[in-house]
C-alpha cells in the first residue's frame, strides 16, 4: 500500500473524530444530550451528504460536483437549524442569511468555473483512488463543520442576547470580506477570459496587492461570522471561535495557497517579472500602500 493511501486511511477516522468532538462541544457548552441536539444533527448531515455524493462521484471518476455539494450542504444544514430553532432571533436570521448568500455565490461560481474548465486539477490523481477520494469528501465534511461552527452554534443556542457592537463589527467584517472575495474572483475570471493573457499570471486589481486576495476575503468574512456569534457562546462553545483559525490554517498551510504557489512556481518560476511580483506582493494580506 502506498504512503498516500495509508495517510488517507489514517485521516478518515481522524477527521470523523474531530467532527464528533465539535458536535459534542457545540451543542450546549457542556457536552450534554449532544446526540439529539440540532447542532449535532447539522454536523452529521454535513458528513452524510458528502458520503452520499461520493458514491456516484467515484463511480463516474468525477469531481465536477464536489464544490456544489459542499455549498448545498452549508445551505441545507443551516436551513435545518433555523427551522429547528426553539427561539429564533435577529442574530440567528442574520447568520443564516450570511451563510446562504456566501454559499450560493461561491458555489455557483465554482461550479461554473469547473464546468467551463472541464476538471479540477487537484483531483487528477486522487479521484481514481477509492480511499484518497473518500478522504477528500470526508475532509469536506469537516471543512463545512469547522467553518460554519460559529454560525451553527449561535443559531442552535437557546441563550439569546440583543444585537450590539459585536453584531455591527462582525457584519462589517463579513461585508468587506465578501466584497473582496467577489471582486477578486471576478477580476481573475475576466483576466483568464482574455486570450491575450494566455499563459500569463494575474497582477492587476486586487491581485496587484495580494497574491491570494480571494482567500483573504474568505478568512475575513468567516471571522466576521465568529465575532457576531461571540455574545451567545457559553462554556465549551468558545471552541467554535477556532473556525476562522481553521480556515486560515487550511488555506495558508494545506490545500489552498501551498498548492497554488507550487503550481505558479512550476509555471513561471525563474521569470524576472514573476519573481519581482512575488518579492513585492504579499502572499495573503493585501498591501495597502502604493509602490
Amino acid at each position: 500500500m502506498s504512503k498516500d493511501k495509508r495517510n488517507a486511511l489514517v485521516a478518515i477516522p481522524a477527521v470523523i473524530t474531530i467532527g464528533w468532538g465539535f458536535a459534542v462541544t457545540g451543542e450546549s457548552g457542556h457536552g450534554m444530550n449532544w446526540i439529539s441536539s440540532p447542532f449535532a444533527c447539522a454536523v452529521l448531515l454535513a458528513y452524510c451528504l458528502q458520503w452520499v455524493a461520493f458514491v456516484p462521484a467515484y463511480l463516474g471518476r468525477t469531481e465536477r460536483y464536489f464544490d456544489i455539494v459542499g455549498s448545498a450542504t452549508y445551505i441545507l444544514a443551516t436551513a435545518m437549524l433555523l427551522i429547528l430553532s426553539e427561539s429564533l432571533d435577529a442574530r440567528s436570521v442574520i447568520l443564516g442569511l450570511m451563510v446562504f448568500i456566501w454559499a450560493l455565490r461561491l458555489g455557483s461560481f465554482l461550479f461554473m468555473r469547473i464546468h467551463k474548465a472541464g476538471k479540477d486539477v487537484r483531483f487528477d490523481v486522487i479521484k481514481t483512488c477509492f480511499v484518497r477520494f473518500l478522504a477528500a469528501w470526508t475532509l469536506q465534511g469537516l471543512w463545512i463543520t469547522f467553518t460554519a461552527a460559529a454560525a451553527w452554534t449561535a443559531i442552535a443556542s437557546n441563550y439569546k442576547e440583543p444585537l450590539g457592537w459585536y453584531a455591527a463589527i462582525g457584519t462589517m467584517l463579513w461585508l468587506v470580506g465578501l466584497a473582496i472575495e467577489i471582486v477578486a474572483d471576478r477580476q481573475k475570471s475576466q483576466f483568464n477570459a482574455n486570450p491575450e493573457n494566455k499563459d500569463k499570471f494575474i497582477r492587476v486589481g486586487l491581485w496587484s496587492r495580494s497574491r491570494h486576495p480571494n482567500y483573504f476575503g474568505e478568512i475575513l468574512l468567516w471571522s466576521g461570522v465568529a465575532v457576531i456569534a461571540i455574545p451567545v457562546l457559553q462554556g465549551w462553545q468558545w471552541i467554535v471561535l477556532s473556525s476562522p483559525i481553521f480556515v486560515t490554517f487550511l488555506l495558508t498551510g494545506v490545500s489552498g495557497i501551498p498548492l497554488l504557489e507550487k503550481r505558479s512556481d512550476d509555471k513561471w518560476g525563474g521569470q524576472d517579472e514573476y519573481e519581482a511580483y512575488k518579492k513585492l506582493t504579499p502572499v495573503l494580506v493585501p498591501r495597502l500602500w502604493w509602490r
